[in-house]
């Protein structure tokens, strides 16, 4: 799904709070478990990297960077029964962005333009949000770019498969020198996460859109709702 689409999260997240992990250390853990696939979709994706509305690959990395650092440590800070409370919101940002980002980017593009200023804060934000959550953040950096640099989707998927893993990269030293991560589970959820990084890599070559995103979206909605019930029932 990290590969594909982003979202990965609404499937190891769900799994090792079942598991018994209190959520802000299942959303550690379940990063640190996606970070070695990101990795490894980014490698199979390194030949489409460029630049980002004249933003270099090395000054997009830095900003999206810090974001992850300062996301990380917000999620350091929360409550067990406040992250509980959030999370069914932030699945659900994440499950509109997925649902209808790239249409919303497209509604605004023919009614406004972003800055290179803006894109230097909306990357700082989404590094935040990454971070700290993650879930449908790479569909949230494609809507952004595609305001901006007016490529397609497709065309973005090498340098939104890096900065996932960059945001991830940031959040894995926090979370690993602050003791939040569950090696006994997360260990066997990375080696899935390389397999998974890889092939899901070459996956979306070949893949039509739509297929894609009728899979992301179904889990993400389904996994939206349970947590929802989870929080407030």
């Amino acid at each position: 799904m990290n590969a594909l689409a982003g979202g990965g999260s609404f499937a190891t997240m769900p799994t090792l709070i079942a598991l018994g992990l209190p959520s802000p250390i299942a959303n550690a853990t379940s990063n640190v478990a996606l970070q070695p696939g990101a990795v490894a979709s980014a490698w199979a994706y390194r030949r489409g990297l460029g630049t980002i509305a004249g933003m270099s690959i090395k000054r997009l990395s830095i900003i999206t960077f810090i974001g992850g650092l300062i996301g990380s440590l917000l999620l350091v800070a929360t409550p067990t029964r406040t992250f509980d409370v959030i999370i069914p919101w932030l699945l659900l940002l994440a499950t509109i962005a997925l649902a209808f980002g790239r249409h919303a980017a497209d509604w605004l593009k023919a009614r406004t333009s972003i800055g290179l200023r803006t894109l230097i804060v909306a990357q700082l934000s989404l590094g935040i949000y990454g971070g700290y959550f993650g879930g449908g953040v790479g569909l949230m950096m494609t809507a952004t770019w595609g305001l901006l640099a007016g490529s397609a989707p497709h065309q973005l998927a090498a340098p939104r498969t890096l900065m996932l893993a960059i945001a991830n990269a940031a959040a894995t030293m926090v979370f690993v020198i602050l003791g939040m991560v569950r090696w006994n589970l997360c260990l066997p959820m990375l080696a899935g996460g390389i397999v998974g990084g890889h092939f899901g890599a070459r996956l979306g070559l070949i893949l039509p859109p739509w297929a894609i995103r009728a899979w992301t979206l179904a889990i993400s909605t389904v996994t939206t709702i349970v947590f929802f019930y989870r929080a407030y029932s």
